[in-house]
This record gives structure tokens, sequence and C-alpha cells, in this order.
């Protein structure tokens, strides 16, 4: 009977030591805008939730470039739904508005998506570090 416990508590140990899915934190570089311009986001917790700020901007030629949107946060209140993906508010500095958005990381690679109504937009981002 024991060599049987020994067995269970090991299979349970082993499960829970298996990998969770990819969380959102770390830093990103996101998709290019229109202007081919991207940015390094730091995605990371803000009280009880995610929230993410733009740390640098490059232009299309990858040159770091001074940008009045550094330092501004793009997403917050991002709650895990429990299928992997986060949902709460996110800013576009090209448009200036925020909308209910969606993230989908999986890797190194996460799927940004916000919508107003029926419109969405999305862009897929990779992971930095």
């Amino acid at each position: 009977m024991t060599y049987f416990k020994v067995i269970a508590m090991s299979a349970l140990l082993a499960l829970g030591a298996a990998p969770l899915a990819a969380a959102p934190d770390g830093l990103w570089l996101t998709g290019p805008d229109r202007h081919g311009n991207v940015a390094h986001v730091k995605a990371s917790k803000c009280g009880a939730f995610l929230c993410g700020v733009i740390v640098d901007a490059y232009n299309k030629t990858g040159q770091k470039i001074s940008s009045p949107n550094v330092g501004k946060r793009v997403f917050w209140d991002m709650r895990p739904e429990g299928d992997g993906t986060y949902k709460g508010r996110a800013y576009v500095p090209a448009l200036g508005r925020d909308y209910t958005a969606k993230m989908v990381p999986s890797g190194n690679r996460m799927l940004v998506k916000g919508c107003a109504g029926p419109i969405c937009m999305d862009q897929t981002w990779t992971r930095l570090k």
C-alpha cells in the first residue's frame, strides 16, 4: 500500500510542476503602427491586475526615437479569464482613445486586440524579456 502512496504522491508533484500558460508580464515589442514605428511595452502587475507602459520607441529602421508616447500606459485592468486570455482596457496612441481589450499570450507571442463596438483592431507582439 505504501508503494502506491509514493507513486500517487510523485504523480501529483509532477503535475504541480507542469508549466503554466504563458503570462503576459515582461517586455514586449509591439507591431508597427501606420508609420512603421514600434514600441517596447513593459507589462507588470498594477495592484491586482496587469498594466503596460511604453518604455521606448523605435522607427522602422530600428533606431530609437523620441516619442510623446514613452511613459504612457497602453493597457490596464487586464484580468485573467481562466482560458489563457486577459481582458481589460487598452489605449491606442495613434487614435487617442481607449478600448475594450483582450490579450492572448502564447509562448513568445501575444495577440493584442481592441474593439469599439463591432470594429476591432489587433496586433501580434513579440516577447523581448
